[in-house]
């Protein structure tokens, strides 16, 4: 594992240092909240900002070693997955309202969800 000076950072094939991997994980932290503010106010701007930023984290944190992380960085690890998963789910309660919603107005069910239903009905079998 490679160890990146401050000035490599982010470069690919590169591991992070350790500081600079607190600093990431906290900047994705930040980037997770602020998509959760996005995700309240139905910002779509913020929302696909925040994507395109937590893609760039996502990069830059790509070939950090597990033996990299350690006590401070598993904690900020568990708070970002915690964070993510709650904003997955908010996106996934309001893409399923919206759904409902469209549904009622055209008085027919989506037709993805016809082949759904179907598979859940031969996964019951």
């Amino acid at each position: 594992m490679m160890i990146a000076s401050p000035h490599d950072a982010g470069q690919p094939g590169v591991a992070l240092h350790p500081l600079d991997l607190r600093d990431t994980l906290q900047q994705m932290l930040a980037v997770l909240e602020t998509e959760r503010q996005a995700l309240s106010g139905l910002d779509i701007d913020g929302i696909v900002g925040c994507a395109v930023r937590k893609t760039a984290l996502c990069d830059r944190l790509e070939d950090t070693a597990a033996a990299a992380v350690d006590e401070e960085c598993r904690g900020l690890l568990d708070a970002a997955r915690r964070l993510n998963e709650t904003n997955w789910r908010v996106r996934n309660l309001i893409a399923a309202n919206v759904s409902a919603r469209l549904d009622a107005l055209t008085g027919q069910p989506a037709l993805y969800r016809a082949h759904a239903d179907a598979a859940r009905v031969r996964r019951l079998r």
